[in-house]
């Protein structure tokens, strides 16, 4: 098969990729799109792949086979999306970026009627990243269990395509939603629910929001990590006890009386690995969640409630991939999502 193949800090596409093997847990799928995401050329950047090993997250694509001990009721033919470990030091078999993939069964999930492939490629990575970032970790309510009172949240990156989801996962769940963005994604936050917007790049981005919110602002998911976004943030929250800070990054923070929590995406299959130099053990609690909220994303999903980001259709299919990929590292790629066709591959 055609797949993007890794060796340290480079990328190659061979046509001669063996299959992968079906493990007991997992579904075989035939790799319709898949689409690119920053932990993406961040992993082939920093060589974190196994020698030969395939990378990618994001996909969609349609069930093959089904391995003996997944519980969904998935047939030959369904249509799928998810995430999948790419560039896994691990297994070499993980990864996105192939003709045929294995993705773990039970936390694949269902491409509704009026959802393209191209639509769903884009959602499984920021989806999973959104419900342990907000919800498993930062114990927001879910979207089927919304707060009755007045709360507000800000979503720091609200333009990145984890940025849109969490604005609707949070309004859905009774949040009153502000977000940072570029003035030209302006536009795209507020029609994914936003109440207020404010310029991340104003030098008094962060005190605007306080007085925005009156100094109530307790909670604050950022999706991006920088050192600027961490003072916006910090000066946004308020400064009564209680206050939460969560990033999908492991920063630090330079307020003590703030609670800061982090998430790392790839526990969610429950399975050990290694990265950033450290061993994280198998997860029980992390799968078990992320079945639970990737049945509650593609309800939401099928019931029209939740809008996938802006897909950019790119072509050149898996070798059209790594020029996106040096787009998406650049920092090129603002309020889209790059996605690729795999039969367009030559």
């Amino acid at each position: 098969m055609k797949a993007i193949v890794l060796n340290g800090t480079s990328t190659t596409v061979v046509d001669s990729r063996p299959i992968p093997k079906l493990r007991d847990d997992y579904v075989l799928i035939k790799t319709v799109a898949v689409a690119l995401n920053p932990t993406d050329a961040k992993a082939i950047a920093q060589g974190r792949g196994a020698k030969n090993g395939l990378s990618g997250c994001d996909f969609s694509g349609i069930v093959e086979e089904v391995g003996p001990s997944v519980t969904k009721p998935w047939r030959k033919g369904d249509r799928v999306f998810g995430c999948t470990h790419g560039a896994n030091s691990s297994n070499a078999e993980d990864g996105a970026f192939a003709e045929i993939i294995v993705a773990k069964g039970d936390t694949c999930m269902t491409i509704p009627d009026g959802v393209s492939f191209e639509e769903a490629a884009t959602i499984g990575v920021s989806a999973i990243t959104c419900g342990q970032g907000l919800l498993q970790t930062m114990k927001l309510n879910l979207p089927n269990n919304p707060i009755l009172d007045t709360r507000y949240i800000l979503i720091y990156g609200g333009s990145t395509s984890a940025g849109t989801l969490a604005i609707q996962y949070a309004k859905l769940a009774g949040y009153s939603v502000l977000a940072t963005c570029s003035p030209r994604n302006v536009e795209l936050v507020k029609s994914r629910g936003a109440e207020a917007v404010f310029d991340y790049n104003d030098p008094v981005c962060g005190q605007q929001i306080y007085e925005h919110t009156k100094g109530d602002l307790q909670l604050v998911w950022d999706t991006i990590g920088s050192e600027q976004g961490i003072q916006i943030c910090m000066t946004a929250l308020s400064t009564k006890p209680g206050c939460r800070y969560g990033t999908i990054l492991l920063n630090e923070i330079p307020r003590k009386d703030v609670l800061c929590t982090s998430s790392v995406l790839m526990t969610f299959p429950g399975e050990e690995f290694d990265l950033f130099g450290k061993h994280f053990p198998a997860s029980a609690e992390d799968f078990e969640f992320a079945k639970i909220f990737t049945g509650l994303t593609e309800k939401l999903l099928a019931e029209g409630k939740l809008k996938p980001h802006p897909v950019k259709l790119c072509e050149g299919g898996l070798q059209g991939v790594l020029d996106g990929l040096n787009l998406v590292r650049d920092g090129k790629v603002s309020g889209v999502k790059l996605v690729y066709r795999v039969a367009d591959t030559p």
